[in-house]
């Protein structure tokens, strides 16, 4: 670990908004913020908002700014990155904006019943070689119910053609009602009656790369049943035909034009 990194865990360390509890801590140890956020972090009854894979945390601190009546929780196990968007948030005096460092496959340890009413998805590692990496996996959904309501939502933006189709599949088999979908977010006009606009303006690091290469940004917004048995799809789907940034293309599955 390099000094710069060693420098950031100490900052973040400081940081009354920063939660850190990697798995080899919480194993089997209760979090007792549990069902508690909204009194013991937020102290205000607004919603609560998750952004998985945070990463930099650009869009979770984008979207506090945006949204000043919810809170915004960004979680990611990499430190060092997320310190960026935890520096930033404090520096602006956001109140609205948490960080917690932890494993995702532990996520539902962290959160109670209702007590989160949306996820956010952005840029996940597509994770071709095994499903139950994938955020939009039934690994993940079935977790994400315990702390969710009915038909809470989930939103995936992802540069990645092999995410998006596997997540359509997804909500296809398992009857999952789907708000919004599009292969191409900034090449159509989203809107939808009833429902808020996306804020176009919030792009991250890695969303600027991959339109800088002429990739497409991929939308979904779904609903998440509390109830019903999730099933896996059984088909293939095409890899991505480019790597991406500390992504390895390989996959275990094999795929046909």
């Amino acid at each position: 670990m390099s000094k710069g990194k060693l420098a950031k865990f100490a900052d973040m360390a400081t940081y009354p908004h920063v939660f850190e509890y990697p798995y080899s801590v919480v194993e089997d140890v209760p979090f007792e913020m549990r069902g508690h956020w909204h009194e013991q972090v937020f102290h205000n009854s607004n919603p609560i908002v998750l952004e998985l894979g945070c990463g930099r945390g650009e869009y979770s601190v984008g979207l506090a700014r945006r949204y000043p009546d919810r809170n915004f929780i960004g979680v990611d196990i990499k430190g060092a990155r997320m310190w960026t968007g935890a520096t930033e948030s404090l520096r602006e005096g956001l109140k609205n904006v948490a960080f917690l460092r932890t494993n995702i496959e532990i996520i539902d340890r962290f959160f109670a019943p209702d007590e989160v009413c949306e996820i956010w998805l952005t840029f996940s590692d597509p994770q071709m070689k095994k499903a139950t990496k994938r955020l939009t996996s039934t690994f993940f959904l079935q977790r994400y119910r315990h702390f969710l309501p009915d038909n809470g939502i989930i939103h995936l933006k992802t540069d990645s053609n092999f995410l998006f189709t596997y997540t359509k599949f997804v909500a296809e088999v398992n009857h999952l009602p789907v708000d919004a979908c599009t292969d191409d977010l900034y090449g159509e006009v989203m809107s939808d009656e009833g429902s808020e606009t996306l804020d176009l303006s919030i792009r991250t690091y890695y969303e600027q790369q991959w339109l800088a290469r002429g990739l497409t940004i991929k939308y979904l917004r779904l609903r998440l049943p509390a109830v019903g048995e999730l099933q896996e799809p059984d088909v293939e789907i095409p890899l991505d035909d480019y790597r991406s940034y500390n992504r390895d293309k390989r996959s275990s599955l094999s795929s046909h034009p």
